[in-house]
């Protein structure tokens, strides 16, 4: 073995789209091989957000540390900067314990942020632009937003949903910024190498069991107490336009709240919306490089035949 590649510290990235069971295979992974986890979710983040966000509970973590979780006002903004930075921080803590980190969650590009290293640095110092197209959205709406980015970088456009109005945003902002499509930025970082010994693992399902998973989700988020979730961080002073805000099932019980949707037809959207967003994560995690796609089915949907594939792989890659 190459001994450059002997030199570099182990990484365990697991990932997949939203509701494929991540979160108890990394407990009973991170058990195995001695790891801790840090949540690659960008609204897990956020305290007092639970129900939306399919939070992971004291008890489900079973004694393993956790990072990146709770640590955020929901009034606050949380970006892919900001992921990379504390991510690292965690990571530099688990390495000094002896521990092998392990990346969960579905943020494509918070977890690309980490195994490349991105340099967001360029792009930091003027928010000038940023709030002028905060401003058009505001005035114009998403869809206006939308269409202005399909003409400067239809890549970005036809991966990013256009009521994702702060990666639309980002993507316009960076094109201002720099006369570079981020679309093409962002195929340039992934062709990078990862400073990293990366142990990089998509979990997938049949898509009908999948988007089975899902809707029960959804369902289960109701029944637990997403609207009064909803009406208390409301009350609290998020909004609408709140970074918060933004994840899916938050802003369609608002617009349920404000007498824009029945409560039927907010499930339902939310539903349809969820399932569209795991298409895209599946699509986003199909071009990256390195990865290893674990198929439930494959494995009988039994998570200790898939935990031993990937500890297997882990060791060979150690090896």
């Amino acid at each position: 073995m190459d001994i450059s590649m002997t030199n570099k510290k182990k990484l365990v990235v697991l990932t997949g789209p939203t509701a494929v069971g991540k979160t108890s295979l990394s407990i009973t992974l991170a058990k195995a091989i001695g790891g801790e986890i840090i949540s690659a979710d960008s609204m897990q983040v956020y305290q007092k957000m639970n129900i939306g966000s399919a939070k992971i509970t004291p008890e489900e973590m079973e004694d393993v540390p956790h990072y990146l979780i709770d640590i955020l006002d929901p009034k606050q903004e949380f970006n892919v900067t900001l992921f990379q930075k504390e991510a690292k921080k965690a990571m530099d803590l688990i390495y000094q314990k002896g521990k092998i980190p392990i990346i969960v969650g579905g943020t494509g590009f918070y977890i690309q942020s980490v195994l490349y290293d991105i340099d967001f640095t360029k792009t930091e110092t003027d928010s000038s632009i940023r709030e002028e197209l905060e401003q058009l959205a505001s005035e114009k709406g998403a869809h206006y937003l939308h269409e202005r980015l399909h003409t400067v970088d239809p890549e970005s456009a036809k991966s990013i949903h256009e009521n994702n109005v702060k990666r639309v945003i980002r993507a316009l902002e960076y094109f201002e910024q720099t006369g570079e499509k981020i679309s093409t930025h962002n195929e340039i970082e992934r062709e990078k190498k990862s400073p990293y010994d990366v142990s990089y693992f998509v979990l997938t399902d049949d898509r009908e069991n999948l988007y089975e998973r899902i809707n029960q989700r959804v369902d289960l988020m109701i029944e637990h107490g997403l609207v009064e979730e909803v009406q208390m961080l409301l009350a609290y002073g998020c909004d609408r336009n709140s970074v918060s805000m933004q994840g899916l099932g938050y802003k369609e019980i608002i617009d349920y709240l404000n007498g824009e949707l029945t409560l039927f037809d907010a499930i339902e959207l939310i539903k349809r919306d969820t399932r569209h967003f795991a298409k895209r994560q599946l699509t986003w995690f199909r071009r990256e490089q390195d990865v290893i796609f674990l198929d439930k089915q494959e494995y009988n949907h039994r998570e200790d035949l898939i935990l031993n594939a990937m500890i297997k792989q882990i060791h060979k890659e150690l090896s």
